[in-house]
């Protein structure tokens, strides 16, 4: 399968005519399926099918788990922490399992079902791969997942089990990984579903499609999202111009994508003075292994989506993203770590002064809360630490109490 383009070397990306109907007739339509019954309107992804129209009129090879219709959830401690007056986050951790990924791997496995695939396979580092299980086996195709040992979640690690997917632990990490699988699915002729795919980036664009349309196309003007391979940020921007473009919204909102300190490489190069290429790291370092990616193969998709939308990278820490993580959760909304960069990230910008405390603003949360279980335990209980074994510090710490099985004891503790 090609990938990339054969002039140029970057990856390639799906480009459509106009559609049939107007923008403002699609927004009806689109509305309207909201309350259909048929497995493709019921879908975030494919109600926006005109959107989306790689599979012509023969939606035959769809498959759909429901994915997308996340909410927009108001955080008001977040807002507050993040020094912004109001804050919604967009949560894609209510997708079928638990991701955003979800949204690019219905429109990834019905691709390959169109072009008569019959194995499917992915590097990740937790929630593609999880993802990629739950589609494949949901279309009868079998999913060959490759995940760099040790360095995944056992949350995300089960899904992929459960879901029936082969699963191959490789000595080696993300990125090293990644190239070794492309040789190996172009020898033995298996459709590799990474974001590298481009519909996959089709499927995820649709995230601002829905975002929009719950806003009733009214543009943020921020979307801040955390950055790992880029393929999201690629979408996003890919997505947003389109809309705009197709004259469903007259501006784009800036985007911002925030990256862990350890693993910023993408960081460094929106700082440099020269952008021509990207300098990867060779050993990332990040409790948030969703992002924990040293050499983003999106990385200029990415950057082009920033520079139109006026955009900007920054990186946070991992005590930034542990305490951001905690304060999501005191609003009653869970997420995994890297969601939580978004939050961080949000900090730093108000606190410096480029995001106004009175922005619109959509921090897309990732994943969902139990993606990483561990990870919320050990901070809580104050034994959490960086892969260097620098401590964590527990600034809201919740850590469970231990009492004897005695009322009385019980009852003072709780009246103190």
């Amino acid at each position: 399968m090609i990938y990339n383009c054969p002039h140029c070397g970057g990856l390639l990306e799906a480009v459509y005519g106009k559609p049939a109907l107007p923008a403002n007739d699609l927004k009806t339509l689109w509305r309207s399926r909201r309350t259909s019954n048929a497995p493709l309107d019921q879908s975030g992804v494919w109600r926006y099918r005109e959107f989306i129209p790689f599979l012509g009129e023969d939606l035959a090879s769809a498959v759909t788990l429901r994915e997308g219709c996340t909410p927009l959830l108001p955080g008001k401690l977040a807002a507050q922490y993040g020094g912004l007056d109001s804050l919604v986050f967009k949560h894609q951790g209510f997708n079928p399992t638990g991701s955003f990924k979800d949204n690019g791997m219905t429109c990834g496995a019905s691709q390959a079902m169109r072009l008569g695939m019959t194995r499917v396979a992915c590097v990740s580092t937790g929630n593609t791969s999880a993802s990629m299980a739950a589609y494949a086996s949901a279309a009868g195709l079998l999913p060959v997942i490759f995940i760099p040992h040790g360095n995944i979640s056992f949350g995300k690690l089960a899904q992929a089990l459960e879901y029936g997917a082969k699963t191959i632990q490789v000595e080696a990490n993300f990125d090293q990984i990644l190239a070794l699988v492309r040789t190996l699915a172009e020898r033995l002729g298996i459709y590799l579903l990474n974001s590298i795919n481009p519909f996959r980036i089709e499927g995820q664009k649709t995230i601002m499609a829905e975002m929009l349309d719950q806003r009733d196309w009214k543009v943020p003007d921020w979307v801040v999202l955390p950055g790992g391979n880029l393929g999201n940020v690629s979408a996003f921007g890919k997505g947003l111009r389109e809309l705009k473009e197709l004259g469903f919204i007259d501006r784009l909102p800036r985007l911002a994508v925030v990256q862990a300190a350890g693993s910023a490489p993408f960081y460094d190069l929106w700082h440099s003075t020269d952008r021509s290429h990207l300098n990867a790291i060779s050993h990332p370092e990040t409790l948030a292994t969703a992002i924990k990616i040293g050499d983003p193969i999106s990385w200029p998709k990415a950057l082009h989506e920033l520079t139109t939308s006026n955009g900007l990278v920054e990186k946070v820490t991992e005590q930034e993203i542990a305490d951001a993580k905690a304060i999501i959760g005191r609003c009653g909304i869970g997420c995994e770590p890297a969601s939580a960069a978004t939050l961080a990230g949000i900090r730093k910008l108000t606190a410096a002064g480029i995001m106004r405390a009175d922005a619109d603003v959509v921090a897309v949360l990732t994943g969902n809360v139990l993606k990483d279980p561990t990870y919320i335990h050990q901070y809580h209980t104050g034994v959490l630490r960086t892969g260097t074994g620098e401590a964590i510090a527990p600034t809201f710490g919740n850590p469970p109490i231990v009492l004897p099985n005695n009322e009385d004891a019980i009852a003072s503790f709780l009246s103190a």
